[in-house]
């Protein structure tokens, strides 16, 4: 099988790390992709939201399977570019992937599909910003309606800095706020057969003991020790398949992965939002567990044979993901840093320890930062506290002047 992957950050390292292991998989491209990826993918200069462009690469390599791995790609219509070229893509349609471009759409389907969720108003002037915030009160949830990067919500209890926030978003959704833990489940579909992958923790906030900004994510962990082990099967029923049933029903079949952020409240599972591709950070660590092949599994997806497939199979190990971010992260990053230490921690730390490359780029023999995340250091171990010690093993060993990471990544869920 031929694959061209879509993207050039850490979540499509992973992709290509994982396909490039996958014996099906005879040639791997990737577009633009980085410097990381190109140890394992040939690449190819293109610009990822122009779908002609795209399916033009695709046919050219002969590609079996294109796997689009950002939003932004799958928002601009990309995927459907590609299926009317007559090659099969995994990510949804332009129409399906609302579910993540338009807050205000999610909520639509959430209600249709009677899915649990947070009470919400979408507003488009200041009064009516005024009339929801002082409705919901503090701590405020303020989600610009569109595609942000992971950074448009603002969660406050700050009036005037929620105010300002929704102000500056045009159209913006303004809800409850929900307590309890936060859990990602990604789950694969065809737009009928819906295959759960084994549920992750993100930490979105900047500094240790998230405090700082939201940021798209500083680090990840799998399994969930804490977790309900009835929790999968429970949001697969509430949540996950009937949202692929609603978007079926309205005409809009989903087809790829379906993200869904979960908090566990006092009240029960309720969705925080979706996304309609793989998370980054915690694509690291789901498929730094996953056994099954991965090539096998996206096609049938995209061709609408998922039902084939059979349950998913896991190393029984836990992963940890620690990002590695440059300078000034999540404002305006600095950029063309040289990055050392990669070699060492492939010597020394591999094959338990790895560096997904997300931000990179390479300058001559060097390879140097390019954009806010830089490097998702990941790492596998007997239980999260192994995995914890060699990710942050390995991320002792990386030098990049000025850059941050969190030292907490799972480490109250390890017991630490």
């Amino acid at each position: 099988m031929k694959v061209l992957v879509i993207g050039g950050g850490a979540r499509e390292h992973a992709l290509c790390r994982s396909l490039s292991l996958d014996p099906d998989v005879t040639a791997l491209h990737c577009a633009p992709g980085n410097a990381g990826i190109a140890e394992v993918a040939e690449l190819h200069p293109v610009d990822q939201l122009d779908g002609d462009a795209v399916a033009r690469l695709a046919g050219d390599l002969q590609a079996d399977l294109v796997v689009v791995g950002p939003e932004a790609p799958l928002v601009a219509g990309v995927a459907d570019a590609v299926r009317a070229a007559g090659i099969p893509c995994f990510g949804p349609s332009e129409e399906a992937a609302q579910l993540e471009g338009s807050k205000a759409f999610a909520k639509d389907v959430m209600a249709g599909a009677n899915v649990p969720t947070a009470r919400s108003y979408v507003c488009t002037t200041a009064e009516e910003i005024d009339e929801a915030l002082d409705a919901f009160g503090a701590p405020y949830v303020v989600k610009d309606d569109g595609l942000a990067a992971g950074k448009g919500v603002v969660v406050t209890s700050d009036l005037a800095e929620a105010r300002a926030h929704a102000l500056a978003c045009g159209r913006v959704v303004i809800e409850e706020f929900l307590d309890g833990p936060e859990v990602s489940l990604f789950a694969i579909t065809d737009g009928v057969t819906v295959l759960p992958l084994t549920p992750a923790q993100d930490f979105k906030r900047a500094l240790d003991g998230d405090e700082g900004p939201n940021t798209g994510g500083m680090g990840a962990y799998s399994p969930l020790p804490w977790a309900d082990p009835k929790l999968v099967d429970e949001v697969m029923a509430t949540v996950l398949q009937p949202t692929v049933d609603e978007l079926r029903r309205r005409g809009t079949p989903f087809q790829g992965l379906l993200y869904a952020g979960l908090a566990i409240t006092s009240r029960g599972v309720r969705v925080i939002e979706f996304n309609a591709r793989f998370g980054d950070p915690e694509t690291q660590v789901v498929l730094a567990r996953l056994k099954t092949p991965l090539a096998g599994v996206l096609l049938n997806a995209a061709n609408g044979t998922l039902d084939n497939e059979p349950p998913l199979n896991w190393r029984d190990e836990a992963a940890v993901t620690v990002v590695v971010a440059s300078h000034n992260y999540p404002g305006t990053p600095r950029t063309g840093d040289p990055i050392e230490g990669l070699d060492e921690v492939a010597a020394q730390d591999a094959p338990h320890a790895y560096v997904l490359h997300a931000g990179t780029k390479r300058d001559g023999d060097a390879i140097v930062s390019a954009g806010g995340r830089v490097l998702s250091v990941t790492a596998t171990g007997k239980d999260l506290a192994q995995a914890r010690e060699r990710a942050y093993a390995a991320v002792g060993r990386i030098r990049l002047d000025g850059s941050q990471h969190r030292t907490d990544i799972a480490r109250k869920a390890a017991g630490e």
